[in-house]
């Protein structure tokens, strides 16, 4: 397995902080969603927001999703 020289090359966020990163109301696993440049926690039904390459992890900041 080879890694990419710039780990953020196919997500646009460093791929070693989505592995470490979890919903900060369920500890649960986020998904991240490229076209909307959100994390996804579909236990909470939340989509955390990425601005400028920064996960805001504030629950408050996130948008409620079906």
């Amino acid at each position: 397995m080879t890694t990419p020289a710039n780990p953020r090359a196919e997500t646009g966020v460093d791929s070693k902080l989505l592995e470490i990163l979890v919903c900060p109301l369920t500890k649960g696993p986020l998904e991240y969603d490229d076209a909307r440049q959100e994390l996804i926690s579909r236990k909470a039904k939340l989509a955390y927001p990425i601005r400028d390459g920064i996960p805001i992890m504030l629950p408050e900041e996130a948008r409620a999703i079906d």
